[in-house]
């Protein structure tokens, strides 16, 4: 079994973990792979299992298992970026804070790994966005699994963000911003604007305003296979894109469309780590 490890070399609890789990495969004899910068940070040398260079790290050649993302939900939005439409399924361990994409604590890392050992899990397909822009603009990382946010620059006054879905006109937002979220990014900057909570099997995307100027406007699901496409117009000629919270500016004459990605990110669930159980345990869903 071959299993790349992501984790943000700088925390130094990510690291205890990463130290823990490559004791683990070393016990096992399972081939691992990390990147260069935890390889530094935890002085690693050459030995028998040993990771590729980053360049050659999820090669098809030797194809990659499973992923483990140790860190927090950051973290695993950024495996899911590199992993890209790869197939290859992600553990999301959890060294931060909320953790709801990191589902599995750190206290459960053994029997986590044992059940990857035995086959004893499930792979839920999680959607993702695709957004591209009109001549003029380029998305350096265009796929989201949590949400596209467009958004004023700074301090400037509101921007007017005019949405059509499939070609029909829906609504000009004055508003701070507009996220259009996956059913995985509910529970992310969704949520905190006041959008509504869905499972992360429910085919719809969702249309959140942020500090919309309009009462009578609220976030609104959508079918996932709409196309929608934003022009946005504001008072200082600019605005900011947050693809998964990776953020560029553009100009008002660059437009955007977004709609689902032809691929999707591959979530490992094992015995009680569901969405569920994670609405009840880190939302206190009920109580």
């Amino acid at each position: 079994m071959n299993v790349a490890i992501f984790g943000n070399a700088m925390k130094q609890q990510t690291l205890i973990e990463v130290a823990h789990l490559i004791d683990f495969m070393r016990e096992h004899r399972i081939r691992f792979y990390l990147s260069q910068e935890l390889r530094q940070e935890l002085n690693l040398r050459e030995y028998d299992v040993y990771p590729r260079p980053d360049e050659d790290f999820l090669r098809d050649s030797d194809p990659i298992d499973f992923a483990l993302s140790v860190g927090g939900d950051g973290t695993f939005l950024t495996t899911a970026a590199a992993i890209g439409n790869r197939n290859v399924p992600i553990v999301g361990i959890n060294c931060g804070r909320l953790g709801f994409l990191a589902e599995v604590q750190t206290q459960q890392v053994d029997y986590i790994l044992d059940k990857l050992i035995e086959g004893d899990y499930s792979v839920e397909q999680r959607s993702l966005l695709h957004v591209s822009c009109s001549e003029g603009g380029y998305i350096l990382a265009p796929d989201a699994l949590n949400e596209v946010g467009i958004m004023k620059q700074g301090l400037s006054s509101m921007i007017t963000i005019e949405t059509r879905l499939n070609g029909e006109f829906l609504h000009a937002y004055e508003a701070d911003g507009l996220i259009v979220a996956t059913a995985t990014g509910s529970t992310a900057y969704n949520l905190s604007v006041g959008g509504p909570i869905m499972m992360p099997q429910v085919k719809a995307f969702l249309l959140s305003p942020i500090a919309t100027h309009s009462l009578n406007v609220r976030p609104l699901a959508v079918p996932d296979d709409a196309k929608i496409d934003l022009v946005i117009k504001s008072r200082n000629g600019g605005y900011m894109v947050s693809v998964d919270g990776r953020s560029q500016i553009f100009t008002d004459n660059v437009t955007l469309h977004i709609e689902k990605a032809d691929y999707t990110v591959k979530v490992v669930q094992i015995g009680e780590n569901n969405f569920i159980h994670s609405l009840k345990v880190k939302l206190n869903w009920g109580r």
